[in-house]
């Protein structure tokens, strides 16, 4: 599998209402019977335009993913940061494998010696150590874990 380079989008990229969407849509999205038509007319486009753009800024790279955020640790579980050094002949093998497990939320490869970061969400606490564990065996690589010592929200924000 063949993993696409992340780039800077040109500057002509993104329309003032791509732009619009990406600052409107972090604040909330409804929940109503035609959320996107809903989210939409604030936006001045129909619910099914507003999906098609969607998908087009995660096809861009703009977005990544677009969904709900659950807080686990508000629910009674935990989140983790995680972090592995893949031998990059491996890479691929080992991201299907961590990807397997339901509680990755997500998972980026960077140019570090520490290659592979993956986020653990799991329903409770012990979850985190007991997945992790799971990975070390499956792969016979260590995990790195890094907990959440205090949160911050860093909001962004695009030109409209």
């Amino acid at each position: 599998m063949t993993r696409p380079l992340r780039t800077v989008l040109p500057p002509d990229a993104l329309d003032s209402t791509d732009r619009a969407i990406l600052n409107a849509l972090q604040d909330g999205f409804p929940l109503t019977p035609r959320p996107y038509d809903d989210a939409g007319a604030d936006l001045g486009v129909t619910g099914d335009d507003l999906i098609v753009r969607l998908a087009r800024l995660r096809d861009l790279g703009a977005i990544t993913r677009f969904g709900p955020f659950f807080d686990a640790a508000e629910m009674g579980g935990a989140f983790c940061l995680c972090a592995m050094a893949v031998p990059s002949h491996r890479f691929d093998a080992v991201m299907t494998q961590v990807n397997a497990h339901p509680e990755v939320a997500h998972n980026y490869e960077r140019t570090h010696a520490l290659n592979m970061w993956f986020v653990l969400a799991t329903d409770t606490p012990d979850g985190i150590d007991r997945t992790a564990r799971a990975i070390e065996d499956e792969t016979g690589l260590k995990v790195m874990l890094f907990p959440k010592l205090e949160e911050y929200f860093i909001g962004f924000r695009v030109q409209a």
